[in-house]
């Protein structure tokens, strides 16, 4: 199996050496309404650097409108307030807002590349100003800070309901884990508040036009506060549920943006791999687990295109253990078998794999295919980190890094608060 996987890619991949290379891949997404961009890891600098060259072009060529990342609202909206001239601040004042570990994830280098342009690109623009917004479950409080303090800029009356709401985290000290425990085995859950306050707040969020993009504000932290709640209850349990929890808000998420920008709305999504691919095509289906790029597929069908990556060896910014400081790791070569490996022995040149209706069969085999996380440890990852997968049919097209270095921090030193 493997020599006719190795002749396949010989004949169907192209070679990938610069912006030029990605022609097949613009044409292939064609009139999709939502590019998915994955990543193979969460501190590998090409999957950022081709990720921002991509999103450029889209948003040249094709007129998407806004990104999504797999990163806190709240962080990322004061990214989007730079970008777009809401706030006089400099890049580097706009990436401190990701003061929460793991922040090298969004607060670096290759980020703050892209925003300056994005920054650029929207100058003199008035409707076709490109958002970045976050569309991850994790700021709890961060989202309920933010809901007072658009209600308190508007003069709200609902901001008596929200501090009531609210009232209910009180005890909790801010730690997501304190309150996960206490709702999950004491019954001491605060789900009634914060459903009887977002109905209130999305049923009242026309009002709110006081500053730039507030009902949208408000309606995203929103949900983030509803979609938090119950991640953080179901966490502490295990199963599948706090993970399916996640990645249907994120899609919620995309959607009240997409709604926000108006009919026809085009988004590009930067995520992981595991949440942009599709989990049917993984063995995450066989523990009940769905995904972004499943529930998009579901609901969009053809009007999405998701691009996978990988590479073959290299170095990765993470840390061993959540909450440490992080280090530059080796990625060693891709274990034997894997596609990482086959890629490789089919020519150690970056390419690109195009899977269409004529050539997916060639790619559908079941094989390990390699992910990283913000937590990592090289001598340990042929254990547990590679998802078996049929990759043409997990992704629409693959970019493939034959040898990556790591992310660029802004800073080396993290600290979990």
């Amino acid at each position: 199996m493997s020599e006719s996987i190795v002749k396949a890619i010989k004949a169907e991949a192209k070679t990938f050496e610069g912006i030029k290379d990605l022609d097949p891949i613009i044409d292939a997404i064609g009139d999709a309404q939502y590019v998915l961009l994955g990543e193979a890891s969460h501190g590998t600098s090409e999957f950022y650097t081709v990720r921002s060259e991509i999103t450029k072009r889209l948003i040249k060529e094709k007129g998407f409108q806004f990104i999504g990342v797999e990163g806190d609202w709240p962080s990322c909206f004061k990214v989007n307030s730079y970008i777009k001239g809401y706030e006089e601040i400099s890049p580097e004042e706009a990436l401190s807002a990701f003061n929460r570990w793991p922040t090298w994830m969004w607060a670096n280098e290759e980020i703050m590349d892209l925003i300056i342009w994005l920054k650029e690109h929207n100058q003199g623009k008035q409707s076709s100003n490109v958002g970045f917004y976050g569309i991850d479950v994790y700021s709890l409080w961060e989202s309920m800070d933010e809901i007072l303090k658009v209600l308190g800029d508007n003069q709200s009356n609902d901001i008596e309901a929200a501090k009531k709401a609210f009232s209910c985290f009180e005890p909790f000290e801010r730690k997501p884990e304190y309150y996960g425990v206490s709702a999950a085995f004491y019954g001491e859950e605060c789900t009634d508040e914060v459903v009887q306050l977002l109905l209130k707040v999305r049923e009242n969020k026309h009002k709110f036009t006081m500053g730039p993009e507030d009902s949208l504000n408000l309606s995203v932290n929103s949900l983030v506060t509803l979609n938090a709640e119950a991640y953080y209850r179901t966490m502490v349990k295990g199963g599948p549920d706090d993970w399916n929890i996640r990645d249907h808000h994120m899609v919620s998420a995309v959607e009240e943006i997409a709604n926000y920008y108006g009919p026809g709305a085009k988004g590009i999504i930067w995520e992981h791999n595991t949440h942009i691919g599709d989990a049917r095509a993984t063995d995450m289906v066989d523990e009940g687990l769905v995904n972004v790029g499943q529930i998009m597929r579901e609901k969009h069908n053809k009007k999405v295109y998701s691009i996978g990556f990988g590479t073959y060896k290299g170095t990765v910014i993470a840390a061993k253990k959540w909450g440490e400081d992080i280090e530059v790791m080796p990625v060693p070569e891709g274990v034997e078998g894997s596609w990482e490996q086959l890629l490789n022995e089919a020519g150690a040149e970056d390419k690109i794999l195009v899977f269409t209706e004529e050539n997916k069969h060639l790619f559908n085999q079941t094989i390990g295919h390699r992910a990283i996380g913000v937590v990592y440890n090289p001598e340990y990852e042929h254990l547990g980190n590679y998802v078996p997968s049929k990759i043409s049919e997990r992704y629409d097209s693959f970019i493939f890094i034959n040898e990556t270095k790591a992310l660029k921090p802004l800073t080396m030193r993290h600290v979990y608060v």
